[in-house]
């Protein structure tokens, strides 16, 4: 490592612990701080930041590498987090225990807990060319660059928390009518002998209207728990949805709408003939809570 010269044009003799220590400082700190525009430091901007603040006439990215390694640094990765507009206080703190009780709890026999959203926008996107199936020489599928736009539908699920039976129906918009005509596919599909239908859901306008008000003044066994704001993560549907995301949308190209719903139907008749829960504790729970001072009961 050889040693410049500083902005003032006084030699610079710093030791290489003291480079590393601002190099460490530069990594801890947003790019604009030092004029920078970029997004975030990788080790070549590191490297390039501390020969323009004169620390060193040459540094190479395999050094900074390793001095962030050294530190356990990784300023070129990034998460997205929700700073809370509104504070966590007993309303919360109530809805979650309710929610988390519903998970955790033994269930009366006339009882069930089901976890229900929509996934919107799923688009068909048929290509110009049928995608073509891996072959052997580690050959990948190949898919089709070009497609079309035909629409989309929305998928409107809910999972059963303790089975893991997923009931499911495809619908060209995202209203209370459909909403409601959902309801009455799972009023249909559940017994009568269940006295009680749990429903967890956000609470978006689509879920508690005055239509879906007045379709649950006549369906008594219904009853609705609401997840807090921004708490989607608690809705357990989400994570069935991230599966079929994985497993069904990587490759999105279906012919059309109506080819896409059957393979939706399909997707969740496959699923319910292994169909398995999600293992929730009050203990997973309060691990994803760490940060927040919890007041839920023992």
């Amino acid at each position: 490592m050889a040693w410049p010269t500083n902005r003032a044009g006084a030699e610079s003799r710093l030791s290489p612990p003291a480079v590393a220590a601002y190099v460490v400082k530069l990594a801890c700190e947003r790019p604009e701080r030092a004029e920078r525009s970029l997004s975030q430091w990788d080790c070549a901007e590191l490297a390039r930041q501390a020969e323009r603040e004169g620390l060193v006439e040459s540094i190479s990215p395999q050094t900074v590498q390793r001095i962030l390694f050294h530190h356990k640094l990784k300023p070129w990765r990034h998460h997205m987090w929700l700073h809370p507009k509104r504070p966590r206080d007993e309303a919360f703190y109530k809805a979650v225990q309710d929610i988390i009780g519903l998970y955790t709890r033994e269930l009366d026999e006339d009882e069930v807990v089901l976890c229900m959203d929509e996934k919107t926008s799923l688009q068909p996107r048929p290509r110009a060319h049928p995608t073509k199936p891996a072959q052997p020489g580690n050959r990948p599928n190949q898919v089709e660059h070009e497609y079309k736009r035909t629409g989309a539908l929305q998928l409107f699920a809910a999972f059963d928390t303790r089975s893991g039976r997923v009931y499911g129906r495809s619908y060209d918009r995202k209203r209370q009518v459909e909403f409601i005509d959902f309801l009455s596919h799972i009023e249909a599909q559940i017994p009568d002998s269940i006295q009680t239908i749990h429903i967890v859901c956000d609470n978006v306008s689509t879920h508690h209207g005055k239509q879906v008000h007045a379709w649950l003044n006549k369906h008594p066994r219904f009853r609705f728990h609401f997840t807090p704001v921004h708490c989607s993560w608690m809705n357990q549907v989400e994570q069935w949805f991230s599966i079929l995301q994985r497993k069904r949308f990587r490759i999105a190209d279906f012919s059309s709408k109506a080819d896409l719903a059957v393979k939706l139907d399909q997707f969740i008749a496959q699923w319910n003939e292994r169909a398995h829960p999600f293992n929730w504790s009050t203990k997973s729970v309060a691990k994803v809570m760490a940060d927040a001072p919890l007041k839920m009961a023992a």
